[in-house]
């Protein structure tokens, strides 16, 4: 018997949308305040007492980082490997401002297996890339610079984009990301356009929004509910779609992952149900696997098992 979609629950605010994160927008706007007054190599120093203050301030934060680690180290966390959490995700913000001031000579990037990509992207076809929570989605754009003519565009939901674009003028007037809101009657149009004229898509499959529909995968050994959307648009369009990790490796180093999901480009309708949930089911091994590999690169602080 298929699994089938379910509500996301709760139906109005999921448990990331409850708890915002000090994350990401307080955090980029203290670390660009500091990079642009003090510089990098000061700026970084100051990570440090970001970390502390994640640490010892955030409770919710503190507590996921805990029960995320302690699932994928095998045994409880100690509270220094919770203070490097915390510090990993303090040095990726720190990190975007750079990119997204196309400073990529400051950063050793390295892409592994970006052949299958390369093919369609010499092809005319666009890709659809589906990330997560995990490492920095930004170096998606470093990807994008090994390929001058792609057009980089993310499927992101309009409250965050509009405060993430906010920010990104600040740093860089010219940075402001080509964003697609879902759930809008001209979504699937605007992405399918794109993918015509040849872009890289990019979509984080971790978290539902609303009442979008869900389906319960097991992730390090308890099970999580997954948006099925990303899957669904990528069936429907008849599209390939691939995995990207953009892994924090040490100071200034990214280990970007890609591998090939699905191709749905001949899935019969009467298939759909099947092989979307087989893809899930790819897509959170998949994650499992790089979150063994790199585990202080998973930045979902909230209860991600509720």
């Amino acid at each position: 018997m298929l699994p089938t979609d379910q509500a996301s629950i709760p139906p109005d605010q999921p448990s990331w949308a409850q708890h915002p994160e000090r994350g990401s927008m307080a955090m980029l706007r203290v670390i660009t305040w500091i990079s642009m007054k003090l510089g990098r190599r000061q700026a970084r120093l100051i990570l440090h007492l970001i970390a502390g203050y994640f640490l010892l301030f955030a409770p919710t934060a503190r507590r996921s980082s805990r029960a995320y680690l302690t699932r994928v180290l095998g045994q409880p966390a100690h509270i220094w490997q919770i203070y490097h959490h915390f510090l990993t995700f303090s040095a990726t913000i720190h990190d975007r401002i750079d990119l997204l001031n196309n400073r990529f000579d400051l950063f050793d990037i390295h892409v592994h297996q970006p052949e299958a990509i390369e093919t369609a992207v010499a092809a005319g076809q666009g890709v659809l890339l589906l990330g997560a929570h995990l490492g920095s989605f930004e170096v998606l754009r470093g990807v994008g610079q090994r390929h001058p003519g792609p057009r980089v565009v993310m499927v992101m939901y309009e409250q965050n984009a509009q405060r993430l674009n906010a920010m990104l003028s600040a740093i860089n007037p010219l940075a402001k990301q080509n964003i697609i809101p879902p759930g809008r009657m001209d979504s699937m149009i605007r992405v399918q356009e794109e993918l015509e004229n040849g872009a890289l898509v990019g979509l984080l499959g971790d978290r539902s929004f609303g009442k979008e529909k869900v389906q319960s995968v097991t992730f390090l050994g308890k099970p999580a509910l997954w948006p099925s959307g990303p899957f669904r648009m990528a069936v429907i369009l008849r599209r390939p779609i691939f995995f990207m990790v953009g892994l924090h490796t040490g100071p200034g180093k990214y280990e970007i992952f890609l591998e090939q999901l699905a191709d749905f480009t001949d899935v019969e309708r009467d298939e759909r149900e099947a092989v979307v949930h087989q893809t899930m089911e790819k897509y959170v091994g998949l994650l499992e696997k790089y979150c063994h590999m790199a585990p202080y690169n998973w930045f979902n602080f909230f209860d991600f098992w509720q």
